[in-house]
């Protein structure tokens, strides 16, 4: 498995490094301040992944490829959540934000790491083209005779090993710059674009793009 793991891990190294909507996710949560729940948001993302991958090893999502109607629901399930999401962020409203180290558990974190875990599973869940491409690109770095579940979990964790790698520069980088993003006006503006984004993946997604 030496030879496949070390492919894999250049292809899906250089597709975590691809700015998308996870990082954009990750990003505005933890700029915002609310550390732990960006925290949630990446093992949200990353237990999505684990599924998807999973999945793919024990031919479930073989689904959605074969079916249509199986794609079709998954995907516009997909756009109506982030233009949900994107709306939400669009509508939102800052106060000025508390010391989060002067703050009881869970608050003045945007809703603490549970919430941002949902968000995280649901948004990499709700995105049929995950799975679309473990179907696509999995199988063929499954070494002949090895066990094809044990294979595609090992492979799938390497994924998710380096999903959690650069998502601590990330929530690393937001954080420094915690201080700048304090004021209800920044961080309504973080919230524009960031929903923006959200609203644009949600168009790409509907027009099968």
């Amino acid at each position: 498995m030496t030879g496949p793991l070390a492919s894999f891990a250049l292809v899906v190294g250089l597709l975590t490094l691809t700015p998308g909507l996870d990082t954009a996710l990750i990003l505005r949560t933890a700029a915002l301040g609310h550390r732990r729940r960006a925290w949630g948001v990446v093992f949200g993302i990353q237990a999505g992944t684990l599924s998807w991958g999973t999945a793919s090893a024990a031919g479930l999502t073989v689904l959605l490829t074969a079916s249509r109607l199986a794609y079709e629901t998954l995907r516009w399930a997909g756009v109506c959540y982030l233009l949900w999401m994107g709306v939400r962020m669009l509508r939102a409203r800052h106060a000025p934000a508390p010391e989060e180290s002067q703050s009881p558990a869970g608050a003045g974190n945007g809703g603490g790491w549970w919430a941002g875990w949902r968000r995280g599973l649901l948004t990499n869940l709700l995105n049929p083209k995950v799975g679309v491409f473990y179907v696509a690109v999995l199988p063929p770095f499954i070494p002949a005779g090895a066990p094809h579940l044990a294979a595609g979990v090992l492979l799938t964790s390497v994924h998710v090993a380096e999903g959690l790698l650069w998502s601590t520069v990330l929530v690393a980088f937001a954080h420094t710059l915690r201080g700048r993003l304090r004021r209800p006006s920044v961080r309504r503006l973080l919230d524009r674009i960031t929903g923006l984004a959200v609203l644009g993946f949600g168009a790409k997604l509907a027009l099968g793009e």
